[in-house]
């Protein structure tokens, strides 16, 4: 296969941005970055007319998109729509996220995600399974009627065997002594969320497997100065990871930036939290019966609950340069490389480095989304 040259746009490496390159891409895969005056010869050059060069967005939260939410259409078909619709915000790479739900539904949404996989759906890592074993006190806008506890036949649904990545959040206060460890052991990722867990309890679950959090500070116990609850945890572990929604609204930009300070980069993760309207033709949505409508820029149930967001991650990452100092490739850090560790894929993508997988997305002068290539296969649909 004929090697293309990407060139035209300044590169984001993982420590710094290169000018005057073109990236070498040979097929699905990356081969290097090389000045632009000396390309090998016979490579075809694709033009990039200016703006950034970076590794594809991760987005591990997705609940839908393009008018379609994950729970009310736990297909392949579904989950092409709302990968699609993602797509032209930069996200490259991400789990089609199911909120509590029917055990029926859950057995849908992961048989859609292993058929996604197995089609070798463009973008598609694996399903997050958010629920149904939360705390009903923490629920937000999830359907507390369909919470159940962690038995036997719960164990063996989340840890059957997959072709992708499976995430699991559940609150840990909840979970029967011993599951985190059973679920970890299986590979599958569990996180923390709609919990209230204390600090003890939450560092128990650290200690047994536990991987990550759940929108940190949403629907969790808060630090305190004799309580530090579960956000004191989550920013004092330096093995696990945490996602972010940089919105502005579901957390506070200073809040945001307190955490950055006392974690640093390591583990933090972009999220979007994203409902239909993300990419889709309507500013509303019914969720468990609940009418839901986009609000100000985030989506907001009758009695005015968050209900996931309205954000994409071309958005949160513009917003964690703007509103968080973030430069940009600590932005991109925490939109592709992190997300990438979490799941354990750092070795085939999240980055711009030899060898991996080419999952790209070009940014104009202002930021905004021009074209991605997921293994190397271009898309012109953008912002």
């Amino acid at each position: 296969m004929t090697v293309q040259a990407l060139v035209g746009a300044d590169i984001l490496l993982p420590d710094g941005i290169v000018a005057d390159s073109a990236l070498l891409v040979d097929g699905a895969r990356i081969v290097k970055v090389a000045r632009r005056d000396r390309l090998p010869a016979g490579c075809t050059q694709f033009a990039l007319e200016g703006g950034w060069l970076l590794p594809g967005f991760i987005d591990t939260q997705v609940n839908g998109g393009g008018d379609v939410l994950f729970n009310d259409q736990p297909d392949a078909q579904g989950i092409r729509t709302i990968a699609q619709a993602h797509r032209r915000f930069g996200t490259t790479g991400l789990l089609p996220t199911l909120i509590s739900d029917d055990a029926a539904v859950v057995d849908a949404a992961i048989a859609a995600g292993d058929d996604a996989l197995t089609q070798g759906m463009p973008g598609i890592l694996g399903v997050h399974i958010e629920g149904p074993h939360l705390n009903p006190v923490k629920k937000g806008i999830h359907d507390a009627s369909k919470f159940t506890v962690i038995d036997p036949a719960v164990l063996e649904r989340l840890t059957r065997p997959t072709v992708g990545r499976r995430i699991v959040t559940l609150a840990p206060e909840l979970a029967p002594p011993g599951t985190i460890g059973v679920l970890a052991k299986a590979g599958v990722l569990v996180v923390a969320g709609h919990s209230l867990a204390n600090y003890d309890q939450t560092v128990a679950a650290l200690a047994e497997g536990l991987a990550g959090f759940t929108h940190l500070f949403n629907a969790m116990t808060q630090m305190g100065s004799r309580e530090p609850g579960m956000v004191a945890a989550a920013l004092l572990d330096r093995n696990s990871h945490f996602g972010l929604i940089v919105d502005g609204l579901h957390v506070h930009p200073a809040a945001l930036r307190v955490a950055l300070a006392a974690r640093g980069l390591g583990g933090v993760m972009l999220v979007t939290d994203a409902m239909p309207p993300v990419g889709g033709a309507r500013a509303h949505f019914t969720l468990m019966g609940q009418s839901v409508q986009v609000v100000d820029g985030t989506c907001r149930g009758p009695d005015g609950t968050l209900a996931g967001s309205a954000l994409s991650m071309a958005q949160a990452f513009r917003n964690a340069m703007d509103m968080l100092g973030c430069s940009m490739v600590e932005a991109s850090r925490m939109a592709s490389g992190n997300p990438a560790r979490f799941l354990r894929l750092e070795g085939e993508t999240g980055a711009i480095a030899p060898g991996l997988r080419a999952d790209l997305v070009h940014l104009d002068g202002d930021r905004r989304v021009q074209r991605t290539w997921i293994g190397g296969q271009l898309s012109e649909a953008g912002e």
